[in-house]
């Protein structure tokens, strides 16, 4: 890509990729049909689609971003395969077998490298509803002749957990009550679908959810909630270019605290309906920031955030609370000669007043789309290599770019001619 231009023009958000994984996972508890509109075309929600069909599900993408499930004729409970193992939420699948057929066997998560991510509040849920849960030869296996509900305390607030727990005990027999639970949007609309199939759980969203189990679950028709983290990416571009978009199919009130931290630095946000509009005219300011569950800044928004104030007034301190290996990407922003110095926990960030372009790699789906930000904003061309980890969460990235008017192109790596004819193109 070559930078230096300012976004200007409208973007339309697709489907939340966090939610659609634990929607698909929840699909396969009913024999009836379900469909599922807004979903993404991106590489995690496409090895979901593989792994639930490897497993007996009839799955029939009957329209752009919409697929139908039929999981009547599922005949295994063992997913493991080669892609599974790259998405971290293919465990979705433990608690949705679970809560179904009593028993599922999947392979251990793998998806970004961005530190631990335990699930042993996930197995702390699961023996609470009467499973038995054992781990070997990278498979965790989950067993139970009978779930009955049970009060469960999570120890640390976790998305994963709280879906997982959701899933098994919303065909448990009797009440469950989960306790300091994740309150994101996407559990929130987790249990929208799961209620929608017959369910019965109230307080998602709240600290507290509580289940009633039902026998048996029925068919859907479910449209999936807009992605905030793909929105909040394109509002980070559209203020570290100094531009003006529009970002359409959004729920600004999933976004406020990416636009208060905007507004802080002096971007300005216009909220509408279903869109939110950033402008940036000038540099913008220093800020604090810390990573906190939902509804605080989001880990996921983390390496954007540092990429804007990278480029900002004064000194700047990012904190994550969340993942301990998530700044492994300022080394990349270094050769950019960005101004970082990570201590712990905490990112010391001193605001330059502009950045070189450079080739660099992408650790991870997020800290990868910050990446790109940092090279639409840098002088001359940036190569970011490695965009198989964008491509698991950003569908069609570069081309949403392209339409807001960015230099950007997806090459292949080893192929010197599409390099230089991209850089004849843009001059």
């Amino acid at each position: 890509m070559k930078g230096g231009k300012p976004l200007v023009g409208e973007v339309v958000i697709g489907g939340a990729k966090n939610a659609a994984l634990g929607i698909l996972a929840a699909a396969t508890m009913t024999d009836e049909m379900v469909t599922i509109d807004n979903l993404p075309d991106i590489r995690d929600i496409n090895v979901m689609l593989q792994a639930i069909e490897g497993i007996g599900a009839n799955v029939v993408h009957s329209a752009s971003h919409e697929v139908k499930i039929t999981s009547r004729n599922i005949h295994a409970m063992n997913v493991d395969n080669e892609y599974i193992r790259r998405i971290r939420a293919s465990y979705y699948l433990l608690g949705a077998l679970l809560g179904k057929y009593h028993r599922a066997q999947v392979a251990l998560p793998g998806g970004c490298n961005i530190g631990s991510r335990p699930i042993d509040q996930h197995i702390k849920g699961f023996k609470a509803l009467g499973a038995k849960v054992s781990i070997g030869q990278d498979m965790i296996c989950v067993e139970a002749e009978h779930l009955r509900g049970s009060h469960i305390y999570l120890d640390v607030v976790s998305v994963g957990a709280t879906i997982n727990i959701m899933l098994a005990a919303s065909m448990a027999e009797g009440r469950t009550i989960i306790e300091n639970v994740a309150k994101e949007p996407h559990v929130v609309d987790v249990a929208n679908f799961l209620n929608s199939m017959g369910a019965n759980i109230k307080g998602a969203g709240t600290d507290i959810i509580r289940i009633v189990g039902v026998e048996k679950l029925h068919g859907s028709v479910y449209s999936i909630i807009p992605d905030q983290i793909e929105a909040g990416t394109f509002m980070f571009a559209a203020a570290a270019t100094k531009g003006d978009v529009l970002i359409k199919n959004v729920i600004p009130k999933h976004l406020e605290s990416i636009s208060a931290k905007l507004i802080e630095i002096g971007a300005e946000v216009e909220e509408f309906d279903d869109a939110v509009r950033v402008v940036a005219a000038k540099r913008l300011g220093r800020t604090q920031v810390k990573t906190l569950p939902y509804p605080g800044f989001p880990t996921d928004m983390q390496p954007q955030m540092t990429v804007l104030l990278a480029l900002s007034h004064g000194a700047s301190t990012v904190s994550e609370s969340i993942f301990e290996n998530r700044f492994m990407y300022v080394d990349e922003l270094f050769k950019m000669g960005a101004q970082i110095k990570v201590e712990g926990n905490t990112a010391h960030i001193d605001g330059v007043e502009s950045l070189i372009g450079a080739t660099v790699f992408a650790p991870d789906l997020r800290a990868g789309a910050a990446l790109v930000i940092a090279g639409l904003a840098a002088k001359g061309y940036t190569m970011v290599q490695q965009i198989h980890y964008i491509e698991r969460g950003y569908e069609t990235f570069e081309k949403k770019l392209q339409l807001l008017g960015a230099d950007i192109e997806k090459v292949e790596v080893d192929d010197p001619k599409a390099v230089r004819k991209f850089q004849m193109r843009v001059g």
